[in-house]
């Protein structure tokens, strides 16, 4: 049973968490196709089959009348064949633009007239718009999933940010931790009263252990949970800097082979608002520069291992991960999880591959040469998007079967 509720929250959490980081992406290029006067005939929630029309506004009249004047001249042209007669009759009216819900609870999208290479007559379809104003509204999905990043990180250091603690595998014999009395498996907390967040050991005095170093050679007092839960603390007089020098820890504690582990806190530090934006865009900067480093390990991985498990997560790996976090570590994690994700998503979002953002813009730069457009036809536009949808796809059956793999095996 326990089991079934901890898929159950992982699924529930993958949903809601990447269907909000799509919406607003899709959200960005809603917003900006409107202010631009390009015309939107869609905003999905969810993906197809559609479920229903929430909202439709009315038709803009000059689509409504050259709608009609087109069927009156097609009319006008099959009025003596029947069969031609009833297609014309068949043209769907065209519709305001449609607010839907749909069945596939993830994210959403925004279809905008002639975004595919339509020939649309509409002077305010996509496939009409200047250049600039094509950039424009594919580049705000990006632009609005870095903004997300930037919130959220930011966010967690203004609102609280938890504190970490970090818990040790063992005790080196005679040193200062073993003359204390701190056992295997206790937690520190804190030195000389002071605690320290997640965020600090890249923007604030440092980590619990860089911490312990810096203070080698003087008498500190540790706050320690111990085993049991139990606070506690301790009088200890660390080892000189010429000990530390020589290679000796400054108190003597060992972490497992995985290094020590992070214990996330109940007590939180609060940032001002200035250093929290400043921890905002540095924090999406180093996941941004992390991701870039993790692509580049993935098309190695590719290349020379392809029946290997790829150092990346599909959507049931990212699932997993979501629900592992929020069980262990709680919302706010899960929240800084997500802001990892939108900055994910940014980044794979501008990715010059079709359908993505950065692929569609590229095809869009290549159209707009002279030389170079005239030679890409509407149907060769379409085809490409069609092509790079499926290795997509193909892409992420490939990953999600390591992650089904790595989940029965029970690691990675």
């Amino acid at each position: 049973m326990t089991a079934v509720l901890d898929a159950l929250i992982s699924i529930v959490l993958f949903v809601v968490v990447l269907g909000a980081l799509v919406l607003f992406h899709e959200a960005g290029h809603f917003v900006t196709a409107r202010l631009s006067g390009v015309r939107v005939l869609e905003f999905g929630f969810g993906f197809p089959p559609r479920a229903r029309v929430l909202h439709e506004r009315p038709v803009d009249p000059d689509v409504l009348a050259r709608w009609e004047q087109r069927r009156g001249a097609a009319l006008a042209e099959a009025a003596d064949d029947p069969d031609r007669m009833a297609l014309v009759e068949a043209m769907p009216r065209p519709t305001g633009m449609q607010y839907t819900l749909n069945w596939l609870p993830i994210g959403g999208f925004v279809k905008l007239e002639g975004e595919d290479g339509d020939a649309a007559e509409d002077p305010r379809s996509f496939g009409r718009a200047p250049l600039w104003k094509k950039l424009l509204i594919l580049v705000m999905g990006v632009a609005m999933n870095l903004v997300l990043a930037v919130t959220i990180f930011g966010g967690i250091a203004l609102v609280g940010a938890p504190d970490i603690g970090i818990r040790f595998a063992s005790v080196e014999p005679g040193s200062p931790a073993a003359a204390a009395g701190l056992a295997a498996t206790d937690t520190i907390v804190s030195i000389n009263g002071q605690m320290y967040d997640f965020y600090d050991a890249r923007y604030g005095p440092g980590s619990i252990v860089t911490q312990l170093y810096d203070h080698a050679g003087q008498t500190i007092q540790l706050g320690v949970l111990r085993a049991d839960g139990t606070p506690a603390t301790y009088t200890v007089t660390l080892r000189s800097k010429a000990d530390v020098a020589a290679g000796k820890g400054a108190l003597g504690i060992r972490a497992a082979d995985s290094g020590f582990q992070p214990v996330v806190l109940a007590e939180t530090s609060r940032r001002p608002i200035g250093e929290s934006l400043s921890i905002g865009w540095q924090e999406t900067s180093y996941w941004f520069t992390a991701i870039v480093g993790a692509l580049g390990q993935l098309g190695s991985a590719i290349v020379t291992h392809p029946t290997s498990a790829p150092p990346v997560s599909g959507p049931v790996g990212i699932a997993g991960e979501l629900g592992q976090t929020f069980r262990s570590e709680g919302p706010i994690m899960t929240l800084y999880v997500a802001g990892i994700l939108s900055a994910n998503l940014a980044l794979v979002n501008v990715l010059p591959f079709p359908p993505l953002d950065g692929g569609r813009m590229l095809v869009i730069v290549l159209k707009a040469i002279p030389r170079v457009g005239r030679r890409i036809s509407q149907r060769a536009e379409q085809a490409t998007y069609a092509i790079g949808f499926l290795a997509l796809f193909g892409f992420l059956i490939w990953v999600t079967f390591f992650d089904i793999a790595r989940g029965l095996g029970g690691g990675g």
